[in-house]
């Protein structure tokens, strides 16, 4: 059977597996449990992260065939040596759990322009059978041994198909989460998922292999912020979706600089994952919650410097340059309110506009009205408006308080779901 798996991996689309990675494959046989591990330059961090996950496998798995899998975008700092020479037995000799399987520590390099890493650790779950997959982010620094069993339990033992992950953060941390992929994720699948786009989630074997056998990856939308993808297809394809909260979220807000990426590969993903699902969304309405163990979301409240100023230069310098853009993308409504709102410093983007601004967006992106890319980085500079007043609004605010504006955005978002349906199906 694994030979048969081997010799078609070789031939169709999952060519892109090198003979190297194969023969490791092949070394491991079947596996219980699959832990995924993407790299890149991570050598100073990836060791207490790599013991964190053998100690959990060792603790809570002792019975299991389990591999550590690292797909490596390209490391020149030893981190793939790193990742390989990870072995249970120096876990072992530290723990009074006797662990009864050998645990497989294995290393792949992948080509970011051919796939990404989700893809290598799918081909390898179609492979290897698992029950249960995790994926790990190399920056998960605040990781410990727990976090093993609360991924993957809900998966091995609970027969969910998908974990996604909640978080105690800063309030003003993630707030491109917060302000626009949870409201609109949750307004258009109708799930109240936390994270759609996780650095960290779990998922059974068999959503794996239905991901690979309908999922093409020629295109770069589909290589890019492909867990987007990961995660609609669990919603649309009815796998039972849950979440479980792991505790402190490593804060990774991107700089200024940052900011393109971080949209292309989350919210550019979300808006070309809504074609495909289309007459799954179109027809939900509201929202409800999904299977939580903990917290749904924690905020803590410490001092955070964050240069406002330079936020409002951003925000107005962008709607005033990009103007003749976003005349190929907003209604003239829309755009007047912008207009009127970047320049002043009392200016509120409120949540009725960001929807409504975030909904003719997916519309634009989705006619192709100027070039898809273009789109989303003329996104940057309306994101960043949004998330100043995000800021100003819950400067004094509770950790209950900033929950409850959270949730009245997510109720601009359901509400102004027919808007975007209009949009999508021709209105102007």
């Amino acid at each position: 059977m694994m030979e048969t798996k081997l010799a078609d991996a070789r031939s169709g689309e999952d060519s892109f597996l090198t003979d190297d990675f194969l023969r490791q494959l092949m070394s491991v046989g079947e596996a219980d449990i699959i832990v995924g591990l993407p790299t890149l330059d991570n050598a100073k961090t990836i060791s207490p992260i790599l013991d964190a996950i053998q100690t959990g496998l060792v603790r809570f798995f002792p019975r299991d065939r389990a591999a550590i899998i690292n797909a490596d975008a390209g490391s020149h700092d030893g981190t793939r040596e790193l990742a390989m020479a990870a072995a249970i037995d120096d876990v072992r000799r530290n723990s009074k759990v006797s662990a009864l399987r050998t645990l497989h520590s294995i290393s792949t390099q992948y080509a970011p322009s051919e796939g990404s890493a989700l893809r290598s650790f799918l081909a390898a779950a179609e492979l290897l059978r698992p029950r249960a997959c995790a994926v790990i982010s190399p920056d998960a620094t605040h990781i410990t041994p727990d976090w093993i069993a609360t991924l993957l339990q809900p998966v091995y033992r609970e027969s969910c198909d998908l974990v996604l992950p909640t978080y105690r953060r800063h309030k003003f941390d993630g707030i491109l989460s917060t302000n626009l992929l949870y409201p609109m994720t949750r307004a258009i699948y109708g799930l109240r998922i936390r994270e759609p786009y996780a650095a960290e989630f779990a998922f059974s074997g068999h959503l794996a292999n239905d991901f690979m056998s309908q999922h093409s990856w020629r295109e770069e939308t589909a290589r890019i912020g492909c867990e987007t993808y990961f995660t609609a297809t669990a919603i649309t394809g009815g796998y039972r979706v849950c979440q479980s909260f792991l505790g402190v979220k490593d804060r990774t807000e991107a700089r200024p600089a940052d900011l393109v990426p971080a949209i292309r590969r989350t919210v550019g993903a979300l808006f070309a994952s809504l074609e495909p699902t289309f007459s799954s969304w179109s027809t939900r309405k509201g929202s409800h919650s999904i299977p939580t163990a903990g917290a749904e979301a924690e905020f803590t409240l410490e001092p955070l410097p964050i240069n406002r100023a330079r936020l409002r230069e951003m925000f107005a310098s962008g709607v005033a340059e990009l103007e003749s853009v976003f005349r190929s993308i907003l209604s003239p409504a829309t755009l007047a309110e912008l207009q009127r709102i970047a320049p002043r410093e009392d200016g509120c983007y409120s949540g009725e506009l960001w929807a409504k601004t975030i909904y003719e967006f997916a519309a634009a992106f989705h006619k192709s009205v100027i070039n898809r890319d273009h789109i989303i980085q003329a996104l940057a500079p309306l994101f960043r408006g949004r998330a100043l007043t995000f800021l100003v609004e819950n400067e004094s605010s509770t950790a209950t308080g900033v929950e409850n504006n959270i949730e009245a955005l997510c109720l601009e978002f359901e509400r102004w779901k027919p808007y975007l349906l209009e949009l999508w199906q021709g209105g102007e």
